[in-house]
């Protein structure tokens, strides 16, 4: 018979069980989308509409989009009160943040 998560991890120790949700939450935190950032950040999709000069429905069909615009992402995050990064990960050396690209780009 299948477990379920739950059940898995109920049987854990309790500090275990902890660690478990603590990962999760900053996993949860490294990877939301757009609806999530929006709702983290207390907005209406109506609030997004008007801070970014859009229909509500615009607001809707962009956070379910899997294709946007680097300079459509930046105005979605900076209408929530943040800064987009660009950052370039390799194996073999530090982390690269682009600069400069986000301003060109409209």
């Amino acid at each position: 018979m299948a477990r379920i998560l739950d059940q898995v991890i109920t049987a854990l120790p309790k500090r275990r069980q902890a660690h478990i949700e603590k990962r999760a939450e900053e996993i949860f935190t490294e990877y939301m989308i757009l609806q999530q950032i929006r709702k983290s950040r207390n907005l209406t999709q109506k609030e997004m509409a008007s801070a970014l000069n859009i229909s509500q429905d615009g607001v809707s069909r962009l956070e379910t989009r899997t294709d946007v615009k680097i300079s459509t992402l930046s105005k979605y995050i900076a209408a929530t009160g943040g800064e987009l990064k660009l950052v370039a990960s390799y194996p073999d050396q530090p982390s690269v943040t682009i600069t400069g690209f986000i301003e060109a780009v409209d």
